[in-house]
C-alpha cells in the first residue's frame, strides 16, 4: 500500500507539488491519502483529490476535520470519503 501525506496548508502550490506524487502513487495497488494534518484546503487540492478517487483503483482519503469541512462546503464529502462523518 502506498501512502501520500498531505501538508497542513493545501493551497494551489501544494496541489502542484502533490500532482506528481499522486500520479506515481495511484494505480493497481491500494493508495491511502493521509489528510489528518490538513488545517487549510483550497479548491485546487479538492479537485486533485476527486481525481485521485476516480483514477485507477481509487484512493482512500483519511481527512482532518478541516478537510472534511471544506469538502462538505464544496458538496464533495460523499465523493471523497467512504464514510463521511456526520
Amino acid at each position: 500500500m502506498t501512502v501520500v501525506t498531505l501538508p497542513a496548508c493545501c493551497n494551489r502550490a501544494a496541489a502542484e507539488a502533490l500532482l506528481g506524487e499522486l500520479v506515481a502513487a495511484i494505480g493497481p495497488a491500494p493508495t491511502t491519502i493521509d489528510g489528518t494534518a490538513v488545517t487549510q484546503v483550497g479548491q485546487a487540492v479538492l479537485q486533485l483529490l476527486v481525481s485521485a478517487r476516480r483514477t485507477g483503483e481509487g484512493a482512500t482519503i483519511i481527512p482532518s476535520d478541516a478537510l472534511l469541512d471544506a469538502a462538505r462546503l464544496a458538496g464533495l464529502d460523499r465523493e471523497l470519503f467512504e464514510d463521511a462523518r456526520a
